[in-house]
């Protein structure tokens, strides 16, 4: 398993790549609340994330270190500065957390357009899921998107380059002409680098004809 070490002292809220949320924050005064036990200065708990994932983080201070890999495990730096145990319900969590949680960002939302061959203009059925990608960016207040365009196995690797950052740019071109501010919008061409499906030389394959829209 994937580890992460933690040493903080600030208010701070970090998504761990293996589907776990790690929140660590200052609690001070709030520790003294009668519903929660005494939590010390540091407390770090691990949050499940989609469909019950849990990821693992190391708590370690002065030496001593302690993993947290379960769904609610909690860690406070005791009065002596190393980390201790501490049992949390959910509810105590969500009570503790629930601010910081909500001021999280969503977790990215990923598209993928398809084109026709050697063009920068989209199949059919992918202009139809255009709607969805738009009904994402429509749901997050400032959204940020990544646009990476891809080309299949045909023709040479400068022409695929071309044509790749071709069809990220006609992406921005059809988003920004649906109202998503330009400067909001990045874009990449990756060539034949990253194929979808692998092929030899010259072989057209519709699935490498892509963009990938990330919208965070």
């Amino acid at each position: 398993m994937k580890r992460r070490v933690l040493k903080m002292r600030s208010v701070s809220a970090v998504q761990n790549s293996l589907g776990g949320l790690l929140v660590a924050v200052l609690l001070g005064a709030c520790a003294q609340a009668p519903s929660r036990p005494a939590l010390g200065d540091e407390l770090v708990v691990v949050l499940p994330g989609t469909g019950g994932k849990v990821g693992g983080v190391v708590v370690r201070r002065n030496d001593a270190e302690r993993l947290l890999d379960a769904p609610f495990a909690a860690s406070r730096i005791a009065a002596e500065g190393k980390p201790e145990p501490v049992i949390l319900t959910p509810e105590q969590v969500h009570d503790i957390f629930s601010a910081t949680v909500a001021a999280l960002p969503g977790r990215p939302a990923t598209f993928m357009l398809y084109f026709l061959e050697g063009k920068d203009e989209l199949t059919a059925a992918s202009n139809t899921e255009l709607a969805n990608v738009l009904a994402e960016i429509k749901r997050r207040p400032e959204p940020d998107l990544l646009v990476t365009g891809h080309a299949d196995n045909v023709g040479s690797d400068a022409f695929n380059d071309k044509l790749s950052l071709a069809r990220a740019e006609r992406m921005r071109e059809l988003l920004t002409g649906r109202g998503i501010a330009a400067e909001r919008i990045q874009v990449a061409g990756r060539g034949r680098r990253e194929l979808l499906v692998s092929t030899g030389r010259g072989v057209a394959e519709e699935r490498n004809r892509r963009v990938e829209i990330s919208v965070r």
